[in-house]
């Protein structure tokens, strides 16, 4: 219904955006309502972890958790919330009902554990900055008797900071800041070395589709977005986007992708099944972008929402893909980035 409500009303709709005023809330609609779930927010600045209803919007719980918290993930069975701790050097898992912590699996010196994904299939895979290296996790939650275990997979490249991981686990890649590179890691049995291609300037963002046939970058010292050959690394297109597209996410549906411009607080839309960008939405303005520092985004599961994190303002904007309009804004911790959803708790 919702992706048929986005071609319906029109090229003039799907282009506008509007922001809203901190802690200002739009008309109330059907189409605005609050959707129900859980969000989870790292808040790097606060060293904290918040929980927050998605249906009425309020903050349920925050709890110390370690320092300079990015990046977060769920579980598959939706129990738990692992946190990279990117001042640290563990991953620290939580449970998601009330966001005690249950268990650390400590990476060893220099870690800087930042980007992290909880695969489908149980493993925890996380970026360890620090060490020119990712991680694969293995835990046997919940207690009595834990076990970690731990394999280690060198990227060779400095800053290795965000990852996506194949649907079949078979592979990973990186977006390496400090080498200004894209690294894919082999994660079967043969362990060859790692493949590395400079895309753009300054890689950062990264996401796979879900049929695993795309890898998709953006750039943000190049204003781009880049389409991928996920085995062989070659670029297939490049796009523009707003400016400084820190983070790339993918709508569940596979259909669109989205870009986080921080330097002018937007959100590039592009149709992926035709490489276009079709639309921009404005999240704030380019004069807010420098207060709001926009960073992390993510969809909501149905893909009718998107969560953008304001680490200036500890915010995160509720946008409406359809309207491109900006529904609330969400209250959270100082600093909040890292962002993960629950559907139903």
């Amino acid at each position: 219904m919702v992706r048929a409500l986005a071609f319906a009303t029109g090229l003039a709709l799907m282009l506008a955006g509007c922001s809203l005023a901190e802690g200002e809330v739009a008309s109330a609609s059907s189409s605005d309502a609050g959707l129900s779930g859980i969000l989870f927010v790292a808040n790097k600045r606060g060293n904290t972890l918040s929980k927050i209803d998605l249906e009425t919007g309020g903050e349920i719980k925050r709890v110390a958790s370690c320092t300079n918290p990015h990046e977060l993930a769920t579980s598959p069975d939706g129990r738990y919330v692992a946190l990279a701790c990117y001042g640290g050097t563990t991953v620290d898992i939580f449970q998601t009902g009330d966001l005690n912590r249950i268990l650390r699996h400590e990476l060893g010196a220099n870690a800087r554990p930042h980007g992290i994904v909880w695969h489908k299939n149980g493993s925890i895979y996380v970026t360890a900055e620090g060490q020119k290296a990712i991680y694969k996790l293995s835990t046997n939650v919940p207690k009595p008797k834990p076990i970690h275990v731990q394999t280690a997979f060198s990227t060779g490249q400095d800053g290795s900071h965000m990852i996506a991981v194949a649907p079949d686990e078979s592979a990973a890649w990186t977006t390496d800041l400090g080498s200004k590179t894209v690294t894919r890691i082999d994660l079967s049995g043969d362990r060859p070395l790692p493949l590395h291609v400079t895309v753009g300037v300054e890689p950062e963002g990264i996401a796979l589709t879900p049929d695993g046939k795309t890898l998709w970058i953006s750039a943000r010292g190049s204003n781009k977005a880049y389409a991928l050959d996920p085995d062989t690394l070659e670029i297939r297109k490049e796009l523009d986007t707003g400016a400084f597209p820190l983070r790339l996410a993918i709508r569940p549906q596979g259909d669109f992708a989205v870009t986080s411009d921080l330097a002018d607080g937007g959100l590039t839309v592009i149709d992926l099944a035709k490489g276009v960008v079709v639309r921009k939405i404005a999240v704030s303005s380019p004069a807010e972008a420098e207060k709001r520092q926009q960073v992390t985004i993510l969809w909501s599961e149905d893909g009718t929402r998107i969560y953008v994190a304001e680490t200036g303002s500890d915010t995160v904007a509720e946008v409406d893909f359809a309207s491109g309009k900006v529904l609330r804004r969400l209250n959270a911790g100082k600093g909040g980035d890292g962002l993960a959803i629950l559907a139903n708790e």
